[in-house]
This record gives C-alpha cells, structure tokens and sequence, in this order.
C-alpha cells in the first residue's frame, strides 16, 4: 500500500447514487467535453466509453434507457475517469452482470493505486486481493496475504503464533542452521451437541442472510428509491444494516466455532 500525503480518493459504494434520467452517458463522462485526460493521454469521451462497453449509438442516449449493467458500467467509467490513487470500494459486485463484473475486475488489475475494498464475493476477493483483512472475533483482526482462499488456508493456525514464528525464522538466518521440530497441528475443538447442531446450520444462515443482503442493497440502489416516503426509506436502510450485523456475528461465530481449541 501506498503512503503519502497526496491523497485522492474515489469512492464506488452499494448505493450508487444515480445520475438524472434526463442525460446521456456522454453527459455525464464528459460534462460538456469532448475530451477527457486519462492517464496522462487525452481520450475521446465515445472512445473511452466504449472501454466500458458503449456503443457509440447507446452512449448518446438518456440514462432512463439504459439497462441495470449498463447504468453500472457508466458509474464505473465515470469512477476510472476521475483522477485518483486510492480507490475505496464498499461491496462493487453486488447486482452487476458478468460483462461488468469481468470489466471491473480487469480495469482494477490494471489500476496501478491502492485499491481497499470489502465484500462478500469469494470469487472477485480471490481475483483481485493480494491482501486481506479478516475481522476474526474477541477484537482481532488477521492480516493475510492473498484473497479468501489464501486466507482459509492460513487461518487454521494463530496468525499471531505466525508472526512471531517468522520473526524467530528472520533471526535464525544470521545463525547456524537449526532444525526445528515439526508443530503438531491444531487439535480441533470438541463441541457440544448444542454447538454442532447450531455449526452445520450456520452455512445456510449465512447463504440466505447474503441474499437477503443483495435484495436490500438492489432495492436501495434503485433510481426511485429516495423518491419514496421517508419512513420507508428508514425501515429499507435500517433492515440492511441488520443484515449486515447479523452477517458478520454469522461469521465470527462459523469462525469461533470451527477454530482449533486453545489447549
């Protein structure tokens, strides 16, 4: 990661605030130019739309008419077209269609800033993480190299206990070898029949709360949304945040019961 003073931070969140119906695409990358600098190099704004999938034809017509993944891609372009060096993603793959999702994925591997992002998707953190952050319960949070299966690999053992094992390793290269004994692995937890029944429900819990998660974020990100009374509006978002807190007891709880015994 990146440091520094100079920061410019483009953000792409869950609620994708919409752009009027009543402009085109061209509108609104190139709010009245016909150029945009991108990279340091002056694109035309039909060219660079095509980056995302336009067709020059649907580039110029209003918003209202634009599919649901077209409409994701032009906050996309619209995103990338901003100068930046930090890209702050608040779950992106929710609600895209795989045309998009791959045109994400590849624009984010060719971004050259720092890009901190959080999200439920397995597949894109695999993709496109080459670190993760992992909120493991009793106020930890894991630092692991590599996405969601580089962490599930690693976690069967304290990734503190790994630290300080790496540590000791550094100091060993400047002494004569040693050959440590081998660590037995981690005795798995014994649970009761209460806590193995309330495990192997947890898999469905967590796949209908993720569900629930993408309705309600769908929902909010609908172009008529605010539109509605404010009391509704209160209870949709209130009704996320729930999910969003029960999902992550969900899964600290998986991980505190699935992890080795402290013994």
């Amino acid at each position: 990661m990146r440091h520094g003073t100079k920061l410019e931070v483009a953000y792409f969140d869950q609620l994708r605030k919409p752009v009027s119906d009543d402009v085109t695409a061209i509108d609104v990358i190139g709010d009245g130019k016909e150029y945009l600098e991108i990279g340091g190099q002056a694109r035309h704004v039909i060219g660079y739309l095509q980056d995302f999938l336009f067709t020059p034809d649907r580039a110029r017509q209003p918003v209202r008419s634009l599919s649901g993944g077209e409409r994701a891609r032009l906050l996309l372009a619209q995103m990338f077209s901003k100068p930046s060096n930090v890209l702050v993603l608040d779950e992106p793959t929710n609600d895209l269609d795989i045309e998009t999702l791959d045109l994400l994925e590849e624009r984010l591997m060719e971004y050259t800033g720092t890009v901190l992002l959080v999200s439920h998707d397995r597949e894109f953190i695999n993709h496109i993480a080459t670190r993760s952050w992992v909120i493991e319960g009793e106020g930890r949070i894991g630092d692991y190299v590599g996405g969601f299966e580089d962490w599930m690999r690693q976690r069967t053992s304290d990734p503190w206990a790994n630290m300080q094992k790496t540590e000791k390793q550094g100091d060993a290269c400047a002494a004569p070898a040693v050959v440590a004994p081998v660590a037995a692995p981690p005795k798995k937890k014994k649970l009761s029949f209460k806590d193995q029944r309330e495990l192997d429900a947890l898999p469905a819990l967590i796949e209908t709360l993720e569900k629930q998660q993408g309705v309600l974020t769908k929902k909010i990100g609908e172009p008529t949304f605010y539109q509605q009374d404010k009391d509704t509006v209160a209870k949709t978002q209130a009704e996320l945040s729930k999910v969003n807190l029960d999902l992550e007891k969900a899964y600290a709880r998986w991980e505190a019961l699935e992890g080795p015994t402290d013994e």
